[in-house]
């Protein structure tokens, strides 16, 4: 009996509760949970394939488009999209669906959390007292760094970096930040100030990271720019790990050009267990749960499927992150 329903191809399986009936009028086949991309599983229906539903950190290249000729939509369960080669979709005609501005204020959330347990030693002083290291007041153990008077340089004051700033301004912290383009309203409703990369990277007490992955963007925290940075400053990165050049944060961790660092993401991601990283007491990492809150989750995934059913019945997505097809 041949089934009539669209097929689309899911990378990932889902818990039913978030998916509920969203997906009951497509044929679903799910790849192996272990394993990113389009797995064989996958790869072997992408002939027929009407959809994908697809992870942030599932490739997605242009050979597998081209071996998709029903393929209407790629939808991403994430606000990235650059494990997609979406110029090859474009060329091709087909709208790729991400999830903006859902996580902002849990991945900011997550950024102050990370900055505050760094900054405060959390992680060393938890397990100096859970290992019977802790035997009295000590007028010198776990020293910290202070929020309150402190400068807090942000690089990338989107969504994402306005909402840092509204929280850590909160607690009595200056605010910089570094831009491509001037912001004035936010510079405002932050009092904040938009300095050059090089001011930020010298006077910032903590540096968060929020901007996009670009080619402007990768690498851009280099072994030049740990240099020009205190030896008291905290690195704290909730963006995309790629910004950071994982080589050179290791050395600056080591030899002590910054004081710390918090990680949300890294590169590569995940961070095999043996990386030199894990070994640093002065490096937090947390594996980029920046939108892990049952709500977001579940918001994130409703948001893909809309995108998805509005790709194969071939209506504008709600979110489409290269908007420039339908014109």
């Amino acid at each position: 009996m041949t089934n009539n329903k669209p097929l689309v191809l899911m990378t990932h399986e889902l818990p039913e509760d978030w998916v509920g009936e969203l997906l009951d009028d497509y044929q679903v086949i799910t790849g192996f949970n272990e394993k990113r991309g389009l797995d064989s599983r996958l790869i072997k229906h992408l002939d027929k394939a009407e959809g994908i539903l697809c992870l942030l950190d599932d490739p997605i290249p242009a050979e597998a488009l081209e071996r998709a000729p029903d393929l209407k939509v790629i939808s991403s369960m994430a606000v990235g999209v650059d494990n997609i080669d979406v110029a090859a979709c474009t060329r091709l005609g087909i709208p790729v669906g991400h999830t903006p501005g859902v996580l902002t204020e849990g991945t900011a959330d997550l950024t102050v959390a990370l900055l505050l347990a760094v900054c405060r030693r959390l992680p060393t002083a938890s397990e100096d007292a859970r290992q019977g290291r802790w035997k009295n007041w000590d007028p010198t153990g776990w020293l910290g760094m202070d929020l309150n008077n402190s400068t807090v340089g942000i690089v990338g004051l989107g969504k994402i970096g306005t909402a840092v700033g509204e929280r850590l301004a909160s607690f009595g912290a200056q605010i910089i930040f570094n831009n491509r383009s001037p912001q004035p309203e936010k510079e405002k409703k932050l009092n904040a100030t938009q300095v050059e990369l090089d001011e930020l990277l010298r006077t910032s007490d903590f540096i968060c990271l929020h901007a996009p992955l670009t080619e402007e963007t990768a690498n851009l925290i280099n072994e030049q720019a740990f240099q020009k940075m205190k030896s008291s400053a905290i690195l704290i990165n909730a963006a995309r790990g790629a910004i950071v050049d994982t080589q050179a944060l290791t050395r600056a961790l080591k030899e002590g050009w910054i004081w710390a660092a918090g990680l949300d993401v890294t590169d590569p991601e995940p961070l095999p267990p043996n990386h030199p990283l894990y070994k640093l007491d002065n490096c937090l990492i947390t594996p980029h749960i920046g939108s892990a809150t049952f709500q977001i989750r579940q918001t994130m995934a409703n948001i893909a499927i809309e995108n998805l059913s509005a790709g194969i019945k071939g209506i504008r997505l709600p979110y489409c992150a290269n908007p420039e097809i339908y014109t």
